[in-house]
């Protein structure tokens, strides 16, 4: 399988987990979308890439007016069953079903990494209204903290990938907007990270990281093993092996305004 047939593999293997996805994926910290909105011209905001809804919620409790696009049929019913109000509609980044100028910001949750920019870009910038912002957030594991960069060393490249630190983050992120060849359509990117975290137990950390789209396409023995080894340092951590306990994180936030 070359680098294109396996981004695809698991760019499409998240709608058969779009219910535990929904349960166990972490929101995003407000004081990050607060500072992805900042300069805004208004209110009017698309979720691109928007799963099952977990940038929507903290848009919505945000005050934005906002709009979702998902292209994946089980995510988006995910959303629709948990946000009803919500305008959601089929769609991708690469062909966006709204209007010229129609948003003032376009975010993106965990999801930039999955646009083919070559395309997104100029269609991200065709619903964005002059001098609209694009943001892409991530949630990343604050690997600072001993025990979870314990975790990210034991649990592997499948389960926390190069978007999951935070150094890590940065780099990777640091050019994702840049649609590749032509003019480009947005200014300088500004990244920032904002103190996060997630309520969990050993067993729904393992149920969170069992989300992840390298674990989802992992064959099934495999799959076990990995999950069982990560069961065995969560059980083995003091921090980790009773009860509840916040997991540490931080959303990291790449924005550019559309010129």
């Amino acid at each position: 399988m070359d680098h294109s047939e396996q981004a695809a593999a698991h760019a499409s293997s998240f709608g058969a987990a779009a219910v535990a996805y929904a349960e166990h994926r972490p929101d995003y910290a407000r004081t990050a979308v607060a500072w992805a909105l900042e300069t805004a011209p208004g209110p009017r905001v698309l979720d691109l890439g928007a799963g099952t809804g977990k940038l929507t919620g903290t848009l919505l409790a945000s005050g934005a007016d906002v709009v979702a696009v998902e292209p994946d049929p089980a995510m988006l019913a995910e959303l629709r069953r948990g946000l009803p109000a919500v305008r959601a509609l089929a769609g991708g980044a690469e062909a966006i079903p709204l209007a010229d100028g129609s948003v003032d910001a376009v975010l993106a949750g965990n999801a930039m990494h999955w646009f083919d920019m070559s395309v997104a870009g100029p269609e991200i910038a065709r619903v964005l209204a002059p001098g609209g912002v694009l943001a892409g957030l991530w949630n990343v594991m604050d690997e600072q903290v001993p025990w979870v960069e314990g975790l990210a060393r034991v649990s592997g490249s499948a389960a926390i990938g190069p978007r999951d630190t935070l150094a890590s983050w940065r780099a990777v992120t640091a050019d994702m907007h840049l649609p590749r060849g032509g003019a480009p359509r947005f200014g300088s990117p500004e990244q920032s990270a904002f103190p996060h975290g997630q309520r969990r137990t050993a067993d729904s950390l393992v149920a969170t990281l069992a989300t992840r789209a390298g674990v989802l396409v992992m064959p099934e023995e495999e799959r076990q093993t990995a999950l069982g080894r990560i069961r065995r340092y969560l059980a083995g951590r003091p921090e980790t092996a009773d009860g509840e306990f916040t997991l540490p994180m931080l959303t990291g936030v790449l924005r550019v305004r559309r010129l």
